[in-house]
């Protein structure tokens, strides 16, 4: 039988996305990204309509299934061969990226009182890969739909911010290139803001800054494997359910093998495809941080936001310096 909630609810997320990625091509809008945008529509709708319940099915489609199937098509952008080859340091240093991210951005949500859920969501997608960590992560610390989408924005708004100032900050700086891409690459948040604030450096510098970025997305799948055991136990202790298994990663794991053995070797497929698959990624994922936008009310907002946005601006802050001075 044909369930006309799950298609119209399918078809809202894809306008609010399409709508999304429309203002991206407005002067100003296109350095926030679609995400961001796509979830304030959302807000902005639930604020003056209210939560479309007929609609729920497919909404909530959207920001489950959708989502892990985006995460799934992330993993081909992740070049094992390339990190197995010349990213072990930067590996290392990744790794050190996470521990800095989590660690300082906890301690400061724990000083300022903030939601812990939401900073922790904050403190992985910073020290990870921005929005995609925070929706890998969410299903695993069972994060609130509004807890997951107020991360996405807050990270998208603080990233493109970080990545401003980095291009402004380059012609004044007295290091290589090559070293400013990798400085870029192992200390901002999302690949765009990567790509936003090394490309000006040359291609060099976007080189070294995409390959830095990527050793911090192959430790995606440790970390959550990490918080899996840790919210197990937490659950154990807690008489909490059993954390299901986040099947989506061994997708992840499974695509990034695809792109970095089979792609290219087993069979050719163009660049303009390799673009189109990438374009499509980044929709599914807006379309489920539509979902998840929808969730959000103004007020929870004002009264969740605020503290962990500080936090997170000064783990910025404290990781940009550290891994400038560790170059």
């Amino acid at each position: 039988m044909l369930n006309v909630s799950l298609i119209l609810g399918i078809g809202f997320t894809l306008i609010i996305a399409m709508c999304g990625f429309l203002l991206t091509t407005f002067p100003g809008l296109n350095h926030i990204g679609a995400l961001a945008c796509a979830i304030l529509l959302a807000m902005g709708y639930r604020q003056v309509f209210g939560y479309p319940e007929r609609l729920r099915t497919g909404i909530q489609f959207s920001s489950k299934n959708l989502l892990r199937l985006a995460i799934i098509l992330y993993g081909l952008k992740l070049n094992m061969i390339v990190i197995f080859h010349q990213g072990f340091p930067l590996l290392l240093r990744g790794t050190g990226t996470i521990i800095i991210s989590i660690a300082v951005l906890m301690i400061l949500a724990r000083w300022l009182k903030a939601d812990l859920n939401l900073s922790l969501l904050l403190g992985v997608g910073t020290g990870i890969c921005g929005a995609a960590a925070i929706a890998a992560v969410s299903s695993i610390i069972k994060a609130k739909d509004e807890d997951t989408a107020m991360g996405v924005g807050i990270i998208a708004l603080v990233g493109t911010a970080f990545s401003i100032i980095y291009t402004l900050l380059f012609p004044l700086l007295t290091i290589s290139p090559i070293d400013y891409g990798k400085w870029v690459g192992i200390s901002l948040h999302e690949i765009g803001h990567v790509a936003l604030a090394a490309a000006p450096a040359g291609q060099d510098a976007l080189a070294n800054a995409l390959l830095a970025k990527l050793a911090r997305v192959f430790l995606l799948v440790p970390v959550c494997f990490i918080l899996m055991i840790w919210m197990k136990k937490k659950g154990k202790m807690e008489g909490e359910a059993k954390i299901e298994f986040p099947w989506f990663l061994i997708g992840f794991i499974g695509m990034s093998f695809v792109g970095s053995y089979i792609i290219g070797n087993e069979f050719v497929v163009s660049k303009k495809h390799m673009s189109d698959i990438a374009g499509f990624t980044s929709f599914l994922l807006t379309m489920s941080m539509t979902g998840l936008g929808l969730n959000i009310s103004l007020k929870e907002l004002r009264t969740k936001a605020i503290r962990p946005l500080i936090a997170i601006i000064i783990t910025s802050f404290l990781l940009s310096l550290l891994t400038f001075y560790s170059l």
